[in-house]
């Protein structure tokens, strides 16, 4: 029974897990934590217990996720596993997205939390860290390749005019002004932030409200874009923590502009 309210304690927890949860669940075998980053910065200082992917690893040719089975090798080895609450934190919220977006693709995105703050708060709180490097992960992780993450160019272009999509560029203003997609809304990844430097995520209600200024109304389902994937990755994330459909358009702008046909918006 204990081991029954233990699993349902580390199970069913937000999409965004608070440093002070996390400080707890350190030692719950069934709470796995990933870095996304680069070697350096691992070595340097980690959560214990965390281990390592580079976000590279989970990306196939243009930029698009590998397949299924290869998504779930490489998440296997960094640590995922079937019933566990999978925790990711990073350097770079954008890489972190992604690969929260590979776990969805996979149909583990219920599995998955963002850690709050990340690193930067986790050290300003002064938590403990640790330099020791635990083994690749050897557990099994299901693949359910869920069809409802990643949409293409083509299914996008055929819902320009619909109003159950509401289309949410996440570049820069400058990027926005050179083109953009038709009835697309700019909205910064940078707002989902309450603290831009710990990247402390704003509250679940305060993001919600962002969505509607970016004229998301009821019923109507968000598909996030930017250049290539990794800022509408982390969008995407955001508006479904807040309860909020969306998809991802994977490829983004650079794969809408390769073909003429398409229309842009300048």
């Amino acid at each position: 029974m204990l081991h029954v309210l233990a699993l349902m304690a580390a199970t069913s927890v937000e999409p965004i897990v608070s440093t002070e949860w996390l400080q707890l669940h350190l030692n719950d075998p069934q709470v796995r934590v990933i870095f996304i980053g680069d070697r350096d910065e691992y070595d340097r200082a980690h959560i214990p217990g965390a281990r390592l992917i580079d976000h590279m690893d989970t990306v196939g040719s243009e930029h698009r996720p590998l397949p299924a089975d290869a998504l779930a090798r490489a998440l296997t080895k960094a640590g995922a596993e079937d019933g566990a609450r999978i925790v990711l934190y990073g350097d770079s919220p954008m890489a972190t997205g992604w690969v929260y977006m590979t776990l969805a693709l996979i149909g583990h995105g219920p599995d998955t939390s963002l850690l709050d703050g990340g690193i930067r708060l986790w050290q300003a709180e002064k938590r403990p860290t640790s330099t020791t490097v635990p083994p690749a992960g050897s557990g099994r992780l299901t693949s359910r390749p869920a069809p409802d993450v990643m949409v293409d160019a083509a299914w996008v272009k055929s819902r320009l005019e619909s109003p159950a999509v509401r289309l949410l560029d996440v570049r820069t203003d400058d990027e926005w002004k050179r083109g953009h997609l038709p009835g697309a809304t700019l909205v910064l990844w940078q707002d989902l932030f309450a603290d831009q430097r710990t990247l402390k995520f704003k509250s679940l209600d305060d993001i919600r409200a962002l969505l509607t200024r970016a004229g998301v109304t009821a019923n109507q389902e968000v598909i996030t874009y930017c250049a290539v994937g990794m800022r509408a990755s982390l969008m995407y994330f955001a508006a479904n923590a807040a309860g909020v459909p969306a998809r991802v358009y994977v490829g983004s702008f650079e794969d809408w502009r390769r073909n003429s046909s398409n229309p842009i918006v300048r």
